[in-house]
């Protein structure tokens, strides 16, 4: 048999409610109260319902003082200055790289923006624009840091940190931007043996751990084509199988999530914990 419901209006959530978040639908109404301000995600009707304020997308409603907006539940990065991002370069243009980072628009890393090889500390010259392809070249995934966020919502990124760089001998999981937790720290060296990129834009990076002398060394271009062993092969697969099913379980990701997860799948095989 199958159960059919009639639709129904929804009733308007009153004032007390907006103090905590909920979900709202598009064209639900979110007050009636003429003292909030419109913000992004919402939109009002002129005429007879010009005093109730609807949303426009399907999210939670978020308030800032008197300041009522709808953060989209599924939506393109919306990059922040500091957000951890990871990105693979779609082109070599002059003097900068065009890098896909799962937002509206292609980000822009700036040849000035990156460290030199063996982190040198020079103004760049002729010489370094002709090698450019020399440091990153189409197709390479990189980890960089969102500088700045133009007027028409390109990205601009930059790679000065010793943190950053070409990101090699890894597995990238992609999810949902909104299931990436905000915290002060993206980059996390975990007790299992490998270490975790939770970017900001969605892009989760699982490689293993590595000596910080060897980053250091390196500048962030330099790659190493080791051959990594069965165990750490195994880390990896297992812990890319935990992203995977905490994403599909729409559970919010940081590093004890994600650790919690690997404990819980020991017991069991790699190929199982799907």
């Amino acid at each position: 048999s199958i159960t059919i419901s009639l639709p129904s209006s929804r009733k308007c959530c009153s004032n007390s409610n907006l103090t905590n978040s909920y979900l709202v639908t598009p064209g639900d109404v979110i007050t009636e109260d003429t003292d909030y301000m419109r913000g992004h995600g919402t939109y009002s009707i002129e005429g007879g319902e010009g005093d109730k304020l609807h949303s426009s997308v399907a999210g939670v409603v978020e308030r800032i003082n008197k300041l009522i907006c709808v953060r989209a539940l599924k939506t393109r990065f919306t990059g922040e200055v500091g957000d951890i991002v990871v990105g693979r370069v779609k082109e070599v243009q002059q003097k900068r790289w065009k890098v896909e980072t799962n937002s509206r628009l292609d980000s822009i890393l700036q040849l000035s923006s990156v460290n030199l090889p063996g982190g040198e500390l020079r103004r760049r010259s002729a010489t370094d624009e002709l090698n450019m392809r020399e440091y990153l070249n189409e197709g390479d995934l990189i980890s960089a840091e969102v500088q700045q966020v133009n007027s028409d919502g390109i990205l601009s990124l930059h790679t000065r940190s010793l943190r950053y760089g070409k990101l090699s001998q890894g597995c990238c999981v992609v999810v949902s931007p909104s299931l990436i937790k905000r915290r002060k720290n993206h980059i996390h060296n975990l007790p299992c043996g490998a270490s975790i990129i939770l970017a900001n834009n969605g892009f989760v990076w699982i490689h293993p751990s590595r000596s910080e002398c060897d980053k250091d060394a390196d500048g962030g271009f330099l790659i190493s084509n080791e051959a990594i062993n069965y165990d750490e092969r195994e880390i990896i697969c297992r812990l890319r199988n935990c992203v995977k099913c905490l994403a599909h379980r729409n559970v919010i990701l940081f590093d004890t999530s994600v650790l919690y997860a690997y404990e819980a799948s020991l017991p069991y095989k790699v190929s199982v914990v799907m």
